[in-house]
């Protein structure tokens, strides 16, 4: 078997087809290497993560307090306005002329706990009046605190607390999870090159024995060891592995194309491929493999975000139907004078205290029924999150069941393979003494070729479930590790 493995790897590194193009030679390990970095899935994968990443910064940063500078740099009026002649007790229309400048610096915190926000400000203000009564004048706030609160209301900051870090942890998982896809795929398209490559070299072995056999079978005939149909069946063989070796040629190209296409390599790049050995031996519990796809897998996490955004638009609706109460309350100091050093001398206590009510009397059914529709939605999203959620444990269930049976079946189709090459070299060997017939020969290279084909299809099949089993749990059962736990190490997360 270790003969004929060799063998193997060297008909797959034959082969040339292309004049001048670029050889690379490529393991399954390289293949997915390649294709995680390079292939434009993977940039479309990365610059989704990304998207994921900046987003949840910007939640994080809404955590921290924030600085404002609001500003009125220059303000000019020069209109006529009505005014009220207290002497005269009447209104007139007099002309203003007048400058305006304004700056602000706030500090704000919100308070997700109950949604209120801390605010934390400064204010200086220059007004001068122009024409008969020329004066200037500066307002001041050296400092004032204040909070502001919704009573009642909807908090949109206690459901950010819970949504965004999920989204965040659904965005590094779908990029682990497609990372896993990409490398089936890789697999796929590895393999696929693989079973071109194999039909190849069967088709040129087949045109070798063929002829050789038709030369044989000529000389048999001279000496009346075969009869005429059996010569001519032989120099139909010889015919159809020819026109064979041209479709698998064709074929091989195709493969050789697509995969580096799929690599974002040049199309005339020349692929060798070298298989991969006989796997190691790896049992995995359903039970297991459930448990961690439920904790990692992100279709899981987008279901529990659904239920999530559907909870809230519950409580939103919920509260908003209700009436409102907000109260602002602040505390500083505030003065006015015709001079900017004069306007922070002695400054007087400010003390603002406000509070609003809404109270809905009449509408007609509005809010009763944006209520009830998010709790229908609710519903909707419980019931078909389950369902979603049964769909992919039994897809979890049936890939750990076919990979551990395909273990079991590479040995089988390994032990196949031996016994077939050994079959038709007896075969071959006794129709050259005229021990056996052509049906014998032909049924025999057969069952060789169809052993050969197999044993790439087990590999295949392997390695396919492997992968998938690796998307569906983001859990690396070789080494026992969770994926998103090596990307966190990777990141320094």
């Amino acid at each position: 078997m270790r003969i004929y493995k060799i063998f193997f790897t060297l008909l797959l590194f034959t082969s040339a087809y292309f004049c001048g193009a670029q050889t690379l030679t490529l393991s399954l390990e390289k293949t997915i290497s390649l294709a995680a970095d390079s292939s434009p899935e993977a940039f479309r994968t990365k610059n989704m993560y990304l998207a994921g990443y900046w987003q949840y910064r910007t939640y994080k940063a809404g955590w921290l307090p924030s600085l404002t500078l609001n500003l009125t740099p220059a303000q000019y009026y020069r209109d006529i306005t009505r005014r009220y002649d207290s002497e005269n007790d009447i209104d007139v229309y007099r002309k203003q002329q007048s400058f305006y400048a304004s700056g602000n610096l706030e500090v704000q915190q919100n308070f997700d706990l109950l949604g209120g926000t801390f605010y934390l400000d400064t204010d200086l203000g220059y007004m001068r009046n122009f024409g008969e009564n020329t004066y200037n004048q500066f307002t001041t706030v050296p400092i004032r605190i204040g909070y502001n609160q919704s009573l009642f209301g909807y908090n949109p900051f206690r459901w950010e607390r819970k949504i965004e870090p999920l989204k965040y942890e659904i965005a590094k998982k779908d990029l682990l999870y497609n990372k896993e896809q990409i490398s089936e795929q890789a697999t796929t398209y590895f393999f696929q090159l693989a079973m071109a490559q194999t039909e190849y070299d069967l088709a040129k072995e087949n045109v070798a024995s063929t002829d050789t056999l038709y030369r044989t079978g000529q000389e048999r005939h001279k000496i009346a060891s075969i009869i005429q149909a059996e010569l001519l069946t032989l120099k139909l063989d010889a015919v159809n592995a020819r026109n064979t070796l041209q479709n698998a040629e064709i074929a091989l190209k195709r493969a050789m194309f697509s995969l580096a296409s799929f690599l974002n390599f040049d199309k005339n790049t020349e692929i060798r491929l070298r298989l991969p050995g006989c796997p190691r031996d790896i049992r995995i519990s359903v039970d297991e493999a459930l448990t961690i796809a439920r904790e990692n897998n992100p279709k899981f996490l987008s279901l529990r975000q659904d239920i999530l955004e559907a909870e809230q638009q519950v409580d939103k609706t919920k509260k908003e139907a209700m009436f409102n109460a907000s109260v602002n309350a602040s505390i500083g100091f505030n003065q006015v004078a015709g001079k900017l050093k004069d306007a922070y001398r002695d400054p007087l206590q400010q003390d603002v205290v406000s509070v609003s009510v809404s109270i809905p009397l009449v509408d007609w059914g509005v809010r009763k029924g944006k209520y009830n529709v998010a709790k229908n939605n609710l519903n909707v999203t419980q019931i078909s999150s389950r369902q979603e959620e049964l769909t992919v444990e039994e897809d979890v269930i049936m890939t750990v069941g076919d990979f551990n049976i395909q273990q079991n079946l590479i040995s089988s189709a390994e032990e196949a393979l031996d016994l077939a090459i050994m079959a038709y070299s007896e075969t071959k060997q006794r129709f050259m003494i005229g021990k056996a017939d052509i049906n014998s020969l032909t049924l025999s290279l057969n069952r060789q070729q169809e052993a050969q084909r197999n044993y790439i299809s087990a590999l295949q099949n392997y390695w396919l479930s492997y992968f998938k089993i690796r998307k569906l749990t983001l859990h690396d059962f070789e080494t026992g590790i969770s994926l998103a736990n090596e990307f966190d190490y990777a990141q320094g997360l």
